[in-house]
């Protein structure tokens, strides 16, 4: 998913003029010479051979005209020593700070092939900020632990701001290579609500589909597997103004929480602001939040269909939910979700007409 082919180079790094010094002393000219032959200072000529002063491009010219080397051969000599320079610079700055590596999920990274593993510590510290697309460990805790960034409010996220802020960008990573059209409130309102009838289908069906029909409407969906110590069910970003993201993590493994938490994260698409971040997994106190729940609790299955059905029976059988389930075009299982969390059924009872997913995590590697 992210290139870490780029290898630090050796601790060293030759001067330009090292080579201008070669190139004069094979051809008998002095420093002095050099100086006015070129019209530069001495001072300036001996600098530079010593490699404290650079060569300017305005200097490869007329070394070009007075050694008959090209200006191109000089300016590229000076380009490949200063960025010598800054990666010896940048190796040493990095070696200090490759704890910062310990609050990341690496082993689970080499696993979904994000980076490659490394014995080398910098590297393993570069893989990470490249994955990230940050320049240093600074900029990384400016950008997802700020206390301007407005997911950090979830309970979630504070308790593992390290271990989430990956998964995000595994999210973030994967959505970028989905083509979206410019979001369209109406054309993602029909996008779930084929999608509900979807539910009743098998995997290979739906999950292509999902995908394909929530691109139409704007919204990149992604799944990316739960990584260890997160426990969130999904997240819903906006991306830009016009691409928005759904996240899911396939943490409870079953159909009715897929797609009560997909219905939920839509409600955050379609009735709060572009600017929020939702994080679900864990009980937060919020209004917006109770109102994804009500969105997706009552398009999933109509409250008035569900008064119904709760009167038309004193004891529940697996048949009167299949045909419930069947008279409202949704899965069993989510009617059978519906009946544990509202206490009407054991959680034990009716599992086996829940389905149950597996998804593998695929990279471009």
């Amino acid at each position: 998913m992210t290139d870490n082919k780029t290898k630090f180079k050796p601790q060293f790094a030759i001067p330009p003029g090292e080579t201008v010094l070669e190139t004069i002393e094979a051809i008998g000219m002095s420093q002095a010479e050099l100086a006015a032959r070129t019209g530069r200072p001495l001072k300036t000529i001996n600098e530079i051979i010593k490699g404290k002063t650079a060569i300017t491009p305005e200097t490869a010219l007329q070394f070009e005209r007075v050694l008959g080397v090209s200006a191109t051969f000089w300016n590229n000599l000076e380009t490949n020593y200063r960025e010598a320079l800054a990666t010896i610079e940048e190796r040493n700055r990095l070696e200090k700070q490759v704890e910062w590596l310990r609050y990341f999920p690496l082993k689970k990274l080499y696993q979904l092939g994000a980076i490659n593993k490394s014995a080398d510590p910098v590297e393993g510290l570069t893989a990470v900020l490249n994955f990230f697309g940050v320049s240093s460990p600074d900029a990384w805790e400016k950008l997802w632990l700020s206390p301007e960034v407005a997911f950090r409010k979830s309970p979630v996220y504070q308790s593992s701001p390290y271990t989430i802020a990956t998964w995000m960008r595994l999210g973030e990573i994967a959505a970028q290579k989905i083509k979206c059209q410019p979001y369209d409130k109406e054309k993602f309102k029909q996008a779930i609500v084929t999608i509900r009838e979807l539910t009743i289908e098998d995997t290979n069906v739906w999950y292509s589909e999902v995908i394909r029909l929530c691109a139409e409407g704007g919204v990149a969906v992604i799944f990316v597997p739960e990584l260890p110590k997160t426990h969130v069910s999904g997240v819903t970003r906006w991306l830009s103004d016009k691409k928005a993201l759904i996240q899911l993590s396939l943490r409870h493994k079953t159909n009715d929480h897929l797609w009560f938490t997909f219905f939920h994260e839509a409600a955050h698409i379609l009735l709060h602001g572009k600017k929020d971040v939702f994080i679900e997994g864990a009980v937060f106190d919020s209004e917006k939040e109770e109102e994804a729940n009500r969105f997706s609790r009552e398009f999933l299955i109509p409250p008035q269909k569900f008064r119904e059905f709760l009167k038309s029976t004193s004891r529940f059988s697996q048949e009167a939910i299949l045909l419930f389930a069947k008279s409202i075009n949704v899965a069993p299982g989510i009617v059978v979700g519906r009946l544990q969390h509202d206490s009407f059924v054991p959680r034990s009872h009716f599992n086996k007409l829940k389905q149950y997913y597996k998804f593998e995590w695929i990279t471009d590697k």
